[in-house]
C-alpha cells in the first residue's frame, strides 16, 4: 500500500528535558487548532518568541508538502457535497483518486506549474431581502491548496489579531462575542455602533491587503500564490473577467485575508478605548 513520507508531527523527536517538555506541552495547548504536521512545537515556540525581523521566509515547502495536502483534500472532501468548479470535478470524484491528485498537486506546487483555474460565480439571496449576493465556487482542486495554504499562514497572523475581534477566527464565534457583550453591558456600557461595509469583500485593494501580508510573510512563492488566488479569473455565465480588487466570498483563504486588512483598525478603536 502506498504511503506519504511521515510527517514531522510522527518522527520520534529528541528527549528533552521535564522543563523543555513542560514548556513545549504549554505552547501547544495554546495552539491546539493548529496542524501539528505543519506547525511543530519548534515552530510554535518560534510564533509565540518573535521570529527575526518578524518575517517568515520558508514556507512553501510546507503548503506543497503531501501529507498536508492529503489532509487538506480529506478535509475539503469531507464537507457537504458543494457544487463542482469550472473543471465539473465533484468533491465525490476527487476523493476517489485522492492519493493520485495530491501527489500531482503537490509536484505542480513544487515545480511552479501550478495555476487557480477561474472561480465559477453564482449568486444568492440576502436574509431579510431581495438583493443578491456573489458567492464564487472554486474547484475542489484549488480549494484543497486553499486549505493547506491556510493551515500554513493562518497562525502567523492569528497571534497578532485584536482580542475584541470574532468573526472568521479558530474556536471563536457567535457565542463568545455574545459573552462579551453581556460582560460590557455589567460593566455599564449602553452604547452600541453596527456598522456595515458595502461589499466589502469584493473591494478589498489588492496591493495594500498584500502590503499587510508582507508585514509577516517573506517567502515569495507563497506571496505569489496569494496573489494568484486573489487575481483568479471570474466566470458569471459567459461573462468573465480578472478582477483588479476584493477577495471572493467562497474562497478558503477569503475569510482569513479580510481579517488582515481590518486587523489595524480593531488594534485602532481599542487603543481609543473603544
Amino acid at each position: 500500500m502506498d504511503k506519504f513520507p511521515e510527517s514531522r508531527s510522527t518522527q520520534v523527536p529528541p528527549k528533552a528535558t521535564p522543563e523543555a517538555a513542560k514548556q513545549a506541552e504549554d505552547v501547544r495547548s495554546r495552539w491546539e487548532w493548529t496542524d501539528p504536521g505543519i506547525w511543530t512545537n519548534r515552530m510554535l515556540t518560534a510564533l509565540e518568541n518573535g521570529v527575526k525581523g518578524g518575517q517568515w521566509f520558508s514556507l512553501i515547502d510546507k503548503v506543497y508538502a503531501e501529507t498536508t495536502l492529503y489532509s487538506a483534500g480529506r478535509h475539503v472532501t469531507s464537507k457537504p457535497r458543494k457544487a463542482a468548479g469550472v473543471d465539473h470535478v465533484t468533491s465525490r470524484h476527487y476523493e476517489r483518486h485522492l492519493l493520485e491528485n495530491t501527489r500531482r498537486l503537490a509536484a505542480s506546487l513544487r515545480d511552479g506549474t501550478y495555476r487557480p483555474q477561474r472561480i465559477r460565480r453564482t449568486w444568492i439571496p440576502k436574509p431579510g431581502g431581495r438583493e443578491q449576493r456573489p458567492l464564487g465556487i472554486p474547484t475542489v482542486r484549488d480549494r484543497v491548496v486553499q486549505t493547506a495554504l491556510l493551515r500554513v499562514i493562518e497562525p502567523i497572523f492569528e497571534r497578532d489579531f485584536a482580542e475584541q475581534s470574532y468573526g472568521f477566527r479558530p474556536q471563536r464565534g457567535s457565542k463568545d462575542a455574545l459573552r462579551r457583550v453581556d460582560q460590557l453591558l455589567k460593566a455599564g456600557y449602553v452604547h452600541v455602533v453596527d456598522a456595515d461595509l458595502k461589499s466589502y469583500f469584493d473591494t478589498i485593494p489588492h496591493e495594500k491587503l498584500m502590503d499587510r501580508v508582507e508585514e509577516k510573510i517573506s517567502d515569495s512563492r507563497v506571496l505569489k500564490l496569494i496573489e494568484m488566488f486573489l487575481k483568479q479569473d471570474v466566470l458569471d455565465g459567459l461573462d468573465h473577467w480578472t478582477p483588479e480588487e476584493g477577495s471572493p466570498q467562497g474562497a478558503v483563504v477569503s475569510p482569513l485575508l479580510s481579517n488582515l486588512y481590518l486587523n489595524p483598525l480593531d488594534h485602532l478603536i481599542a487603543e481609543a478605548g473603544l
